[in-house]
């Protein structure tokens, strides 16, 4: 299996922006790949509802694998997507 060298976090966002930006979705842009890798990160939050929403196999997905090992992915991908914590 391939593993994506890009944040799972950042891959939804893209997908979000390039569905609002691109004529391929909602948008009208033709050629949409520069706007989208300057609007992602206005869609992160958006991409961290859809991984929190995630968190939580359907029963499909739980009578296909471990969901221990599901939940555990999942919330590293929130984990390691959310900015640091200053603590002042």
């Amino acid at each position: 299996m391939d593993v994506s060298v890009t944040p799972i976090a950042e891959r939804i966002a893209r997908v979000l922006a390039a569905e609002r930006i691109s004529a391929n979705g909602e948008g009208a842009e033709e050629s949409a790949s520069a706007h989208v890798d300057s609007a992602w990160r206005d869609h992160l939050p958006e991409a961290l509802a859809v991984l929190r929403t995630l968190r939580e196999p359907d029963r499909a997905m739980a009578d296909a694998g471990d969901v221990g090992v599901w939940e555990r992915m999942v919330r590293v991908a929130i984990e390691t997507s959310l900015p640091p914590k200053v603590v002042l």
